[in-house]
């Protein structure tokens, strides 16, 4: 009996030690996942602020010849034009300035990210539409393309799109980051 007694004791430190390693581990996994999701908004700001910026400044006046008068006139084609191109640079600019969360209210981050998440991808989605339509047209309705004669100011907003479209891309991963973070 006293052999027993003996394992029961030698086992005892061991269970408490591997509960140790194991908070440390986890520990060291929710600081990584930390540090990445800092790294990964700042990165989401870079994009968010550059497409900002692009779309802003895209811009550009052309002679363009009126259908109505058969005369060429000087027309400008400003991003302000378009709705979903405000929206879109409303948004990004929303994006850019969200700040990074504390363990203390993790969930309530991970809520916002997805609710910008959904916002963003609509924004950019309707954007998006409004690009396809300046560069392809609709014959149908009587839309001509644009892109061919706003050559400059279509390539600020395919610019501004597809940063738009990895600051999603980002933000699904920090997203997908900050839920395994709250598992750990």
């Amino acid at each position: 009996m006293a052999e027993v007694t003996e394992k029961k004791e030698i086992t005892e430190p061991m269970e408490t030690e591997s509960r140790a390693y194991g908070t440390a581990t986890t520990s060291a996994k929710t600081s990584k996942y930390f540090l990445l999701g800092i790294i990964l908004r700042g990165l989401l700001f870079a994009l968010t602020l550059t497409s900002v910026i692009l779309m802003i400044t895209a811009k550009q006046t052309e002679y363009v010849r009126s259908p109505l008068t058969r005369t060429r006139e000087l027309r400008p084609a400003k991003w302000n034009y378009s709705p979903a191109f405000i929206v879109s640079s409303m948004l990004n600019t929303l994006v850019c300035r969200k700040k990074c969360a504390t363990n203390k209210f993790l969930i309530q981050t991970v809520l916002a990210d997805v609710l910008v998440f959904g916002i963003l991808a609509s924004a950019t989605g309707a954007a998006g539409g409004v690009a396809y339509i300046g560069l392809k047209g609709n014959s149908h309705i009587g839309w001509f393309k644009i892109c061919n004669i706003y050559d400059k100011f279509c390539r600020h907003i395919a610019a501004s799109l597809v940063l738009s479209l990895v600051a999603l891309v980002i933000l699904l991963i920090i997203i997908t980051l900050s839920t395994i973070q709250t598992r750990c």
